[in-house]
């Protein structure tokens, strides 16, 4: 059970790594049909609320399934550790999809339902390697153990500002959305800097996880968000200046503050 537990842990560490590189070069050409690059030929669709809460829910319901089973399930740290992760994904399983379909927004542009189904399955994956670390593979108290503390708390100071950027981003977005009459240049605090201050937050948020968990995993987490993100802020940023023109601030980066 054990050989065959690793076994599968490393196959899945390892897809984690190898599809990023191609998942980054494919969105550099092909953006995923929804929110602005929204556009028919992509099959069924169904409601972007109903569709973040499927496609998020893995990291839920497979956590507090996983997590039992693991042989750190009764030291207190594996719980502290897994918990901002947690955290992340109730706010974007439950809480983002209420707040969409509360602002009827997205309403008009279904979510295909193909692309439901891949995020569905990378928050499969995602979700075993990230809570089979922390509850069964990371060694808490080894020399890895006297470093515990300080980096889930550099790394928490991290994740917690990525979050709050991500929370507030989101929250100005569905808000613009709200007032109708089409998009609008979003303006003020971290819009002034970049185009896509939520992705910017969320990729920040997983470099903390990196750095709390100090694993393989979790650094592959931040590898993968970045592949996926980056490349769709960088069509975000460009679909910003193409509708907008002269009218759009030219000192605004895509995704990262002054570099990108």
């Amino acid at each position: 059970m054990t050989s065959s537990d690793q076994t599968l842990f490393h196959y899945c560490l390892l897809t984690l790594y190898i599809t990023a590189p191609p998942t980054f070069i494919s969105l550099r050409f092909l953006q995923a049909p929804y929110g602005k690059h929204h556009r028919p030929g992509w099959g069924h669709t169904m409601s972007p609320p109903l569709a973040w809460f499927l496609m998020e829910s893995p990291t839920l319901w497979l956590t507090f399934l996983i997590f039992p089973f693991g042989r750190n399930f009764n030291n207190p740290k594996s719980f502290i550790l897994m918990s901002p992760f947690l955290l992340h994904y109730f706010h974007r399983t439950c809480i983002y999809p209420i707040r969409l379909y509360l602002n009827n927004t997205s309403q008009k542009s279904g979510f295909p339902v193909t692309v439901a189904l891949m995020a569905f399955g990378f928050n499969l994956l995602n979700a075993y390697l990230q809570a089979r670390w922390v509850s069964h593979y990371k060694d808490y108290e080894g020399d890895d153990g006297r470093l515990f503390w300080w980096r889930f708390l550099i790394g928490l100071v991290i994740f917690i500002g990525g979050m709050w950027i991500n929370i507030w981003s989101d929250k100005v977005l569905v808000g613009l959305k709200k007032q109708g009459g089409g998009y609008k240049i979003p303006k003020g605090g971290w819009f002034e800097l970049v185009s896509c201050p939520n992705y910017f937050g969320e990729i920040v948020e997983w470099f903390g996880w990196g750095v709390m968990t100090w694993s393989w995993a979790g650094f592959g987490f931040f590898l993968s968000t970045c592949a996926n993100l980056v490349p769709r802020a960088r069509a975000n940023h460009k679909w910003y200046l193409d509708k907008f023109g002269e009218d759009y601030p030219k000192g605004r980066k895509a995704v990262i503050p002054f570099v990108y």
